[in-house]
């Protein structure tokens, strides 16, 4: 019996997807809830599982295509074999270990590290994963391909003949390569922002002392009681909530024409994955602890790796952080995330002089930046929002008395 496979609903006002890759090829067999195939969305990845046991017959969509909600996009024949104890014989004959593993990993490799596996010619098997739950993730391919590639060429029984250097045509080459959907959608989400909001940014600078100090005193008893590091993101989302809670215009955006504020603070915090930068939501960052803000923020970080976020995890959002610091960045002026109002740039922290008491002594500075929408947001109150994250970051005892 045939059974079709139709592409699920993909979430909120996602109507079509574009078929990334197949995981599954016609004629092999596939276990019931198996990934068969990878959708491209406008924000991430979905893998379709097969509904049955059985040999998948045939692909109704090729890589690239775009497809509907509901459309078919494969077929699988029943069978009890594909899920069923295989032969005696068939269990009884060695297989190549090295061929075997991969084969049971595969199911539970994400696309992009699938992608990463049989591009660099790599076994899965004998790569330790250090994502959640101990699953690979692209990095972890890419380091082991590149240790391969360091490894040193077993030594030959006999002297070989110097190959003959190859010839150089002198050309130039390019390559083309079509945009991922996600990258057309960042694309156009971008150039949306640049046309219909009046973009401004404005600068301070934060003197990240007192921040440092306090991770250092606390790490070790932080990462004991709560299972993760204290990082700098919890400060930043916390004192974002002070600022937010004060110039409520911040949080707030423009619909039609009406302005539409909340009581709440979601942050989208922009997160580099594979296929580009994605912005999962923290929800609530202003009733969340500062350990549970920082889980948030690393869970969501290994799962854009593996490329396992969904369309929930980053639906919403009233504010963005977007720490471009890890990078390197000195300084940049960050664009706001529709139809949201405000993004606030972070980047590194680098040793400075700065006067202080009357004294030019050093300190770990960092310059942050807020971007805004001025149809909504004026000036002294992007300012006075910067103004109040810039004081809590370097008195962080604001956060505790709500200052």
């Amino acid at each position: 019996m045939s059974t079709e496979v139709k592409v699920p609903v993909l979430g909120e006002s996602v109507t079509e997807g574009t078929i990334g890759e197949w995981l599954k090829q016609p004629g092999e067999a596939v276990a019931i809830d198996e990934p068969i195939v990878s959708l491209e969305t406008d924000k991430v990845a979905v893998e379709v599982p097969s509904p049955i046991a059985g040999v998948l017959s045939e692909h109704r969509a090729a890589v690239g295509d775009t497809v509907a909600v509901g459309a078919v996009i494969a077929v699988v024949e029943d069978g009890v074999a594909a899920a069923g104890p295989a032969p005696v014989e068939a269990r009884e004959a060695p297989a190549p270990a090295a061929e075997a593993a991969p084969a049971a990993d595969a199911a539970t490799l994400s696309p992009a590290v699938r992608r990463a596996v049989l591009e660099h010619g790599v076994d899965p098997s004998t790569i330790k994963g250090s994502g959640k739950d101990g699953r690979l993730t692209k990095e972890d391919v890419l380091a082991a391909a590149k240790a391969k590639e360091a490894a040193p060429a077993p030594a030959a029984t006999a002297p070989a003949s110097p190959a003959a250097p190859a010839a150089s045509t002198g050309g130039r080459n390019v390559e083309r390569v079509k945009m991922t959907r996600m990258r057309q959608t960042i694309a156009k989400r971008l150039k949306s922002a640049q046309d219909n909001a009046a973009l401004l940014t404005t600068f301070n600078d934060v003197d990240m002392t007192a921040v440092i100090e306090a991770r250092e005193k606390y790490k070790d008893l932080f990462a004991k009681k709560h299972d993760i590091k204290l990082g700098f993101m919890g400060f930043f989302a916390k004192a974002s909530c002070l600022a937010l809670k004060d110039v409520p215009a911040v949080n707030a955006y423009i619909e039609g024409d009406e302005i539409v504020y909340h009581d709440y603070v979601d942050i989208s915090v922009a997160v580099s994955a594979p296929n580009g930068l994605v912005v999962p939501v923290v929800r609530d960052a202003q009733a969340k602890s500062f350990a549970r803000i920082e889980k948030d923020i690393a869970d969501f970080g290994a799962r854009a790796r593996e490329g396992t976020l969904t369309m929930e995890d980053m639906s919403g959002g009233t504010f963005t952080i977007s720490n471009g610091g890890v990078f390197g960045s000195l300084m940049s002026t960050p664009i706001i995330n529709p139809p949201q109002s405000a993004v606030l740039g972070l980047h590194r922290i680098e040793d400075r002089p700065v006067v202080r008491n009357g004294e030019i002594v050093i300190r770990p500075m960092m310059y942050i930046a807020l971007s805004y929408d001025h149809r909504l947001i004026d000036g002294r109150e992007a300012v006075t929002a910067l103004k109040i994250i810039k004081e809590a970051i370097e008195d962080p005892t604001r956060m505790l008395i709500d200052l």
